[in-house]
């Protein structure tokens, strides 16, 4: 696998990743949101870091930019229930369809994650 960030980056976000990791499940209560959560802000470290320098305090950064994707997941989910309930008084039939096609993204979340989940317990294994 090819990378953007050189090798110092990446140890330091690899030694990084179980501290952080723990304290935003402790903060937020959910394993995946801090999950995906953490994975962005991995990402947006990785790129950034090697071009701009390391922060003074890179734990602390990987943190609140974390938090930051969280807030703006909850703000997101909580638009979109809004939208569902508006959509379910005016037509209850589209309600109905759309309640049809987010069952249907949820249980393929699910069926990615358990394949994921799998192929690291495979891998950790050998």
């Amino acid at each position: 696998m090819t990378s953007t960030a050189p090798e110092p980056v990446e140890d330091l976000l690899r030694d990084l990743r179980p501290r952080v990791l723990g304290l935003l499940v402790r903060r937020c209560g959910d394993l995946a949101d801090a999950e995906d959560a953490l994975q962005e802000a991995l990402l947006a470290a990785a790129t950034r870091w090697p071009a701009d320098g390391l922060p003074d305090d890179p734990r602390a950064w990987l943190v609140r930019v974390a938090e930051r994707r969280l807030v703006d997941t909850v703000r997101a989910d909580v638009a979109r229930r809004r939208r569902e309930e508006t959509t379910a008084r005016r037509d209850p039939d589209s309600a109905r369809a759309a309640m049809r096609i987010h069952l249907t993204n949820s249980r393929e979340r699910l069926r990615l994650a358990q394949e994921a989940a799998q192929r690291e317990g495979g891998s950790a294994a050998r």
